[in-house]
């Protein structure tokens, strides 16, 4: 591996892209950086002296509280990728751990990943403390984030969820995804696996966002031939695991533009009982296919966009 700046963290998975694993943009879908980060959670949680932390007998396991990614380059398929790992604090039954993924090659990052888990009992999820070999290990994982892991445009401080299916139809938010949890969809434990959020996320996106970037489009500069969209960063909580059989409904909002982003919110809602699952905030740019450039977002597109912000929706 070839980098200007040495990165931090010990090697915990490494391999590549699968054509199935890329999108009508011609790179890799966000669902399967969180199943590379999902395989790299196993690699570190070995690392601190849990091997067994995901397998069907384990004594505890980690749960993930928080994702903070950061998609950096893209991935196309046939590219080789590596994951380094290390913990950036540790608290009583928590910890935040940093995710690098790579692209062995140049050195340069593919995505960034501060993950927040908890040590919990494997079925019924309830925290409890770091054992002393976690807490030795960690002392030696000790990483500080880069420059490029940090956050750039959201908040990441401790928030107040206000998501639920009243405010949602009381704030008039698109349904972008409707379904259940299938067993395939699921952990050996029977929760929802981490990549089924941000992936039904971006299965409905579409239809939601595509009005959004014509907008962009028609009043850009050069306009391009061929548009699609892009996540440049996203913050992840997971409030509550839906297990199988459970049904899901995703509600989303625009929240703001800038110069080159939208900023969107979505709510994974559990229709049963009006309560979040989860909830989240990405920043979304316009791709022009061709160039593999930003669209960037006019003051005209700007003024038109506005008209289609929800006000006080937030996480």
């Amino acid at each position: 591996m070839t980098t200007a700046e040495p990165l931090p963290g010990v090697e915990i998975w490494r391999g590549g892209v699968n054509t199935w694993d890329c999108d009508e943009m011609g790179h890799m879908n966000v669902r399967h950086y969180v199943v590379r980060a999902q395989e790299g959670l196993i690699g570190l949680a070995a690392e601190l002296g849990l091997p067994q932390a995901f397998s069907p007998h384990a004594n505890a396991t980690l749960l993930v509280k928080e994702h903070h990614i950061r998609f950096l380059r893209e991935a196309h398929a046939g590219a080789p990728l590596a994951m380094l790992g290390g913990v950036i604090e540790m608290g009583e039954t928590e910890a935040r751990l940093l995710q690098l993924l790579i692209h062995p090659a140049s050195g340069e990052l593919a995505a960034t990943f501060q993950t927040t888990v908890v040590h919990a009992t494997p079925r019924e999820g309830q925290p409890f403390p770091w054992p002393r070999i976690a807490r030795e290990r960690a002392e030696a994982l000790k990483v500080e984030v880069p420059e490029k892991a940090r956050a750039r445009s959201l908040d990441l401080s401790p928030f107040t969820p206000t998501a639920s299916l009243a405010r949602a139809d009381a704030l008039k938010l698109s349904r972008i995804g409707l379904g259940g949890l299938l067993p395939t969809d699921c952990d050996v434990y029977g929760r929802m696996r981490a990549e089924q959020f941000i992936g039904r996320v971006s299965d409905g996106i579409g239809a939601f966002i595509h009005p959004f970037r014509d907008l962009v489009v028609e009043h850009a500069e050069h306009r391009p031939t061929r548009m699609g969209g892009a996540v440049l960063e996203y913050r992840i909580a997971y409030l509550s695991w839906p297990r199988i059989g459970d049904r899901i409904d995703i509600r989303s909002g625009l929240v703001g533009t800038d110069a080159r982003t939208m900023r969107v919110v979505h709510w994974m809602l559990d229709p049963a009982t009006g309560e979040p699952w989860g909830t989240s905030e990405a920043v979304a740019i316009t791709f022009d296919l061709d160039a593999r450039k930003v669209v960037p977002v006019s003051d005209a597109a700007r003024a038109a966009l506005a008209r289609h912000e929800v006000a006080g929706l937030a996480l």
